[in-house]
C-alpha cells in the first residue's frame, strides 16, 4: 500500500448507535480504513446526505455485505493512499467518489474506479454532492430510461437532489422536462433550473397538466421515487412506448394498477438500486459520467444546488433538515 506519512491510526466518524431518529447519529472514534486491492483511501472533506442514510438509520436499508455500516453515500476529498492495483491515482489527487457506505468520516476507502476528478472549479462541498446523485439520475434516466434529445421527461420530487439533477442535465441533453412539487416556492425553483412546467401536487393533477404540456401524447420517460398510487397515474401521464424508471417508494411499496393501459400504450416500468451494484457495474458508469457529464459541470452548464452545510458532528441537523422536506438541492456534511 502506498500511504502519505504520518496517517492517524484513528478518525471521527458519525455511526448510528442504534434505529431511530436523527438523535441516534453519534461521533465516535473508529480505526482508520485499509485500502485493499483496487481500493483507494480518501482524506474525507465534505460528504453528501441522501435518502439512503435516512433508511439506513431507520433500520430499514442495511449496508451490503462488506460495506462499512456508517452512514454516507459520496464524498469529496484528497486521496490519502493506494491499494495495490489503484493505478489511475497519485497520493494529493483531489476526487470525489461513489462509496458503498462509510461516508460520514474523517476517511473512507472507496473502489479506485468509483472516483472521479473533482471537478474544474468545484469546491470541495460542491463536488461531494455529485456521485450519488449524477450516478443515479445518469443510470435511470439515460440508460434505463433511453432518454433522447427532443423527448420529454417527468420527474417526481423535482426539489430533491435527484430532482435538480435530472432537470439539469436533461435539459443541458436537449430534452424538455415536467416536474412535480410540494409548494409555490419549490416549484419556482424547479423551473429557474430549466423546466417548462412545474406542477403543485398539492393543488394540480399532474396527469392533467401533463396531458396540456404534451398536446394529449404524453411524456416519454418518468423518473419515480413516490409509488403507491402514482404508479397508475404514472401510466395515465406517459405517452405510447413511454418508460418508467421506478428508483424509490416513498409513497408506498404496493399500488393497484391497470395493466391494459400498460398494454394499450406498450409501456416498459423497471427500476433498479445502485448501491447492491458491482464494483465494475458503478465504474461502467463513472466511465459514461466523466465522458458524457463531466465537461457539462465545468463549464457549469450542470452544478449541484446545494441547500444547507453542516459540521460532521451535526449529521443529526442535516438529516432533520432532509426529512423536514423543505430542502431545495443536497445537503453536505463538511468534514474539513
Amino acid at each position: 500500500m502506498t500511504r502519505t506519512e504520518n496517517l492517524p491510526e484513528t478518525m471521527t466518524a458519525v455511526a448510528i448507535s442504534e434505529p431511530g431518529g436523527p438523535a441516534v447519529l453519534k461521533p465516535e472514534r473508529r480505526a482508520l480504513p485499509q485500502p485493499g486491492p483496487g481500493e483507494i483511501l480518501i482524506r474525507v472533506r465534505a460528504a453528501g446526505v441522501n435518502r439512503p442514510d435516512i433508511a439506513q438509520r431507520s433500520g430499514s436499508y442495511p449496508p451490503p455485505p462488506g460495506a462499512s455500516d456508517l452512514p454516507g453515500l459520496e464524498v469529496a476529498g484528497e486521496v490519502a493512499a493506494l491499494g495495490e492495483g489503484a493505478a489511475r491515482w497519485r497520493v494529493g489527487d483531489q476526487v470525489c467518489a461513489l462509496t458503498p457506505g462509510g461516508g460520514y468520516a474523517e476517511y473512507v476507502k472507496v473502489h479506485a474506479s468509483h472516483a472521479l476528478p473533482v471537478p474544474s472549479g468545484f469546491t470541495f462541498t460542491e463536488a461531494a454532492a455529485v456521485p450519488e446523485t449524477y450516478f443515479t439520475v445518469w443510470h435511470n434516466v439515460f440508460e434505463r430510461g433511453g432518454l433522447q434529445s427532443g423527448e420529454t421527461l417527468l420527474v417526481h420530487g423535482g426539489t430533491s437532489g435527484i430532482g435538480t439533477t435530472a432537470i439539469q442535465l436533461a435539459t443541458a441533453r436537449g430534452s424538455e422536462v415536467i416536474v412535480t412539487a410540494g409548494s409555490a416556492e419549490k416549484c419556482e425553483s424547479c423551473v429557474k433550473l430549466g423546466a417548462v412546467r412545474a406542477v403543485n401536487y398539492r393543488e394540480e393533477d399532474f396527469v392533467k397538466v401533463v396531458r396540456d404540456v404534451t398536446d394529449g401524447k404524453g411524456v416519454n420517460v418518468i423518473l419515480d421515487m413516490v409509488g403507491g398510487d402514482y404508479v397508475d397515474r404514472n401510466y395515465m401521464a406517459a405517452a405510447e412506448d413511454g418508460r418508467i424508471v421506478q428508483i424509490a417508494v416513498q409513497g408506498g411499496m404496493t399500488a393497484t394498477a391497470n395493466f391494459a393501459r400498460l398494454m394499450a400504450k406498450r409501456l416498459v416500468h423497471t427500476g433498479s438500486t445502485l448501491r447492491p451494484r458491482s464494483d465494475e457495474f458503478k465504474g461502467r458508469i463513472a466511465q459514461a459520467l466523466e465522458a458524457e457529464v463531466w465537461p457539462l459541470l465545468a463549464s457549469r452548464r450542470v452544478a449541484p444546488v446545494m441547500d444547507m452545510i453542516f459540521p460532521l458532528r451535526e449529521a443529526w441537523r442535516a438529516h432533520e433538515r432532509l426529512e423536514s422536506g423543505e430542502a431545495i438541492g443536497k445537503i453536505v456534511l463538511d468534514v474539513a
